[in-house]
């Protein structure tokens, strides 16, 4: 499946089966205005409730989902739901589900949105990651849920900041390496004295230790992409994208 960008979407470019759907949203052409303008879908930024809710009704159309996406309240935790186990006020940063029609998502604007499933299109799950979300092990709980191997799960990383534009303190860099130690790579020195660090060095490390192999990505990165992308170390007050996966029927 190649890559698409219309205005509003860049789909997951991986060999899933064909009735996976999966990809992140741009500013899109929205209701949002400054300084969230174009398709924000967080409700937690300052944007109007009834602003937000007709981006997203906005995007259920365009999209053509299934369902309402299973929307989350993010807190940098490590904690997993089942879809059965969703509710409006659910807090975590991941969703799975094995229910075809199901629409996992997970907010993002410089965190790493990671959408997984498995080779044979049965199992899916949609993963917000910052540093806090992974040396929490949030990993290892989202890939537990999936009933097949290791081996058998593909990984798309979505736009995210990029190593150049993500500077973090010693204690961030500490942090990392005490839970996965090894990681060393995944930082450089900046010149203002503190570290550059790469949110992609540091999923695909996780990820490759845990027997994931396929592992495919977005080059974007949403610092630097200030049309089609939100950016919270750009600009504090922003929007938020969603990246969305869900399983069409497969007569679809």
């Amino acid at each position: 499946m190649a890559e698409y960008k219309d205005t509003f979407w860049v789909s997951a470019d991986w060999p899933a089966p064909a009735w996976i759907r999966a990809g992140t949203t741009t500013h899109g052409s929205g209701f949002s205005l400054p300084p969230y303008t174009g398709l924000n879908l967080a409700q937690h930024v300052g944007d109007k409730v009834e602003t937000v809710e007709r981006n997203r009704a906005l995007l259920q159309r365009q999209l053509q989902l299934p369902s309402s996406p299973l929307w989350l309240q993010q807190v940098h935790g490590n904690r997993v739901i089942n879809s059965e186990e969703w509710s409006a006020d659910a807090t975590a940063d991941a969703c799975y589900t094995s229910q075809r029609k199901i629409v996992c998502a997970v907010l993002s604007a410089d965190c790493l949105p990671l959408l997984l499933c498995d080779k044979e299109g049965s199992q899916i799950a949609a993963v917000h990651l910052g540093w806090r979300g992974l040396c929490a092990g949030i990993l290892d709980e989202v890939i537990a849920r999936f009933v097949t191997g290791q081996s058998n799960i593909l990984a798309w990383i979505g736009p995210h900041i990029r190593a150049e534009n993500y500077e973090v303190g010693a204690d961030v860099r500490q942090a990392c390496l005490q839970a996965y130690p090894g990681t060393d790579h995944a930082f450089s020195y900046s010149a203002d004295g503190l570290w550059l660090a790469s949110l992609d060095a540091l999923v695909r490390n996780q990820l490759v230790n845990r027997g994931i192999s396929m592992i495919y990505a977005c080059d974007k990165c949403t610092y630097d992409d200030q049309i089609d992308f939100y950016s919270y170390r750009r600009q504090k007050i922003t929007g938020r994208m969603a990246s969305l996966i869900w399983m069409e029927s497969k007569g679809n």
